[in-house]
C-alpha cells in the first residue's frame, strides 16, 4: 500500500491548487482525478477571479500566462428597466477588481506545473471509498488502469466535487446539508465573436435574466436564464442571438456581437453546504463543501479561499506538530461560504424573473436595483461582495471534530 501525507481526491482547480501550495512547502502529496486529461482540461465553469485568487496563483506560480491573457475588470454593469448603470469596483472598494480568466485555463496551468514539478497527479483514478475517517491513516481505495489500489494517508482531503465520495467519510449522523434548487437554469454559449462590451453586462428582464460575459478579446460568453429542464437542441442558434438582443437591450446600449457558437450547455441553478467541512483526518474543500449559483461569480473563489486555508493548516501541522488551525478549518472556511451564499442568493433572486412571477415582486426587484444604483452604500456593498474580501479568510475557534 502506498503513503502520502496528504490525499487529494479531486484533480480540479482545488485539488490542484491545494498541491500545488503543499509542493512549495515541501509536503507531498498525491492527487486522484476520476476523469481523463482531456475532460479535465476542457470543463467549462467560472471566469471570474478575485483578487485573492489571483494573488494566490501567482504566489504559486502559475500567473504567468494569467497575467499575459486574463482580462482585469475595473467594473460591471447592471441593465433594467430600460437603462444601464456602471458599478466603479476599485472606486467602492479602495482599489480592488477582478479579472476574466476561465477555469479550464487555471486548470491547464495547474496540471502542467504539477506533472512538470510536483508529486503523482494520477487521471482516470475513480475512488471507490474513503475509509478510517478517525483514524491516524485514512485510506483512499481507488481503481487505476484497471487495477484496484489503496492509498494510505495522514490527511484526506475531497476536492471531488457535489456528487463526489469524499464527504461520504463524514458520518451520515453528523452530516448536515442545507440545499436550495432555483426554478430556473441558465443556457450558456460560447462564441467565436469579439465581446461586445468591456465589462461583464448583468440584465434583468421580464423575459428572464440574460449575462454578458467573454473568455477573450475574441471569443464571447453569454447566458440566458431558461427554464429547468430545458433541452439545448430547443434553442437553435438564431434564436439565442434574438434572444439576447431582447434581453440586454438598454437604452442606446449595444446588442452583442454574433458569432460562431462553439459549445451550448444547460446549467442548474443550485445552492448548497456540507457541514462540517472536516472529520477527523478528512477534509472538504470547494464544490465537496459548497455550491452556489454563479450569478455571484463565487465557485471557483470559494474553492480557492478554502485552499488557501487549509494549506496554511497543513503545513502549521507538518512543521510545528500544531493542529489549531486544522481544528479550526470548518468554522474559519464556513464563515466566509454562508456569506457567500448569502450574495449569490442575492443576486440570483434578484436578477432572475421565477415562473408565474406577479408583478408586486417585479417591482421589488426593480426597487432593489434602483437603490443600488443611486445609493453609493448600496453599490459600496454589492462591490465589496463581487470582489471578495480583502485578505483571506484566517483563523477562528476551533471547529469540526
Amino acid at each position: 500500500m502506498r503513503h502520502t501525507t496528504v490525499g487529494i481526491v479531486g484533480g480540479g482547480p482545488a485539488g490542484l491548487l491545494l498541491a500545488r501550495l503543499l509542493h512549495l512547502e515541501g509536503i507531498d502529496s498525491v492527487v486522484l482525478e476520476s476523469r481523463d486529461r482531456a475532460y479535465v482540461e476542457q470543463r467549462q465553469r467560472a471566469g471570474i477571479l478575485e483578487q485573492t485568487t489571483v494573488d494566490a496563483l501567482r504566489a504559486a506560480g502559475a500567473g504567468g500566462r494569467m497575467d499575459r491573457e486574463g482580462l482585469v475588470h475595473h467594473g460591471i454593469e447592471l441593465r433594467f428597466d430600460g437603462g444601464a448603470h456602471r458599478l466603479d469596483l476599485p472606486a467602492l472598494t479602495g482599489g480592488r477588481s477582478v479579472m476574466v480568466y476561465a477555469q479550464t485555463e487555471v486548470v491547464k496551468d495547474l496540471v502542467a506545473l504539477q506533472l512538470a514539478e510536483g508529486g503523482p497527479l494520477l487521471f482516470g483514478a475513480e475512488v471507490r471509498s474513503v475509509e478510517g475517517a478517525d483514524t491516524d491513516r485514512p485510506v483512499v481505495r481507488y481503481t487505476h488502469q484497471g487495477r484496484e489500489k489503496e492509498l494510505s494517508c495522514d490527511y484526506v482531503v475531497g476536492c471531488d466535487g457535489f456528487h463526489g465520495v469524499a464527504k461520504r467519510a463524514v458520518p451520515e449522523a453528523e452530516r448536515r446539508s442545507y440545499e436550495r434548487t432555483y426554478p430556473y437554469s441558465w443556457l450558456g454559449i460560447l462564441a467565436d465573436a469579439p465581446p461586445a462590451y468591456d465589462e461583464l453586462v448583468y440584465a434583468h428582464s421580464e423575459r428572464g435574466f440574460a449575462l454578458a460575459s467573454m473568455r477573450s478579446p475574441t471569443v464571447s460568453r453569454l447566458y440566458l436564464q431558461v427554464p429547468n429542464g430545458t433541452d439545448p437542441g430547443d434553442w437553435p442558434d438564431e434564436r439565442i442571438w434574438a434572444e439576447l438582443d431582447l434581453r440586454l437591450r438598454a437604452d442606446g446600449g449595444r446588442s452583442p456581437n454574433r458569432g460562431p457558437v462553439t459549445a451550448k450547455s444547460v446549467l442548474p441553478m443550485r445552492s448548497h453546504v456540507t457541514e462540517p467541512m472536516r472529520w477527523g483526518r478528512v477534509l472538504l474543500a470547494g464544490d465537496a463543501a459548497h455550491i452556489v449559483p454563479p450569478t455571484g461569480a463565487k465557485g471557483l473563489n470559494l474553492a480557492a479561499a478554502d485552499v488557501l486555508v487549509l494549506a496554511r493548516a497543513l503545513s502549521r501541522r507538518c512543521a510545528t506538530g500544531s493542529t489549531e488551525l486544522l481544528d479550526a478549518y470548518s468554522d474559519t472556511c464556513l464563515r466566509r461560504v454562508w456569506r457567500a451564499e448569502h450574495f449569490s442568493w442575492f443576486m440570483t433572486t434578484t436578477l432572475h424573473t421565477e415562473p408565474g412571477q406577479d408583478p408586486f415582486r417585479t417591482r421589488l426587484q426593480l426597487a432593489q436595483l434602483e437603490r443600488v444604483a443611486t445609493s453609493p452604500h448600496a453599490a459600496a456593498e454589492l462591490a465589496e461582495n463581487y470582489v471578495g474580501p480583502a485578505t483571506p479568510a484566517g483563523p477562528s475557534a476551533p471547529g469540526g471534530r
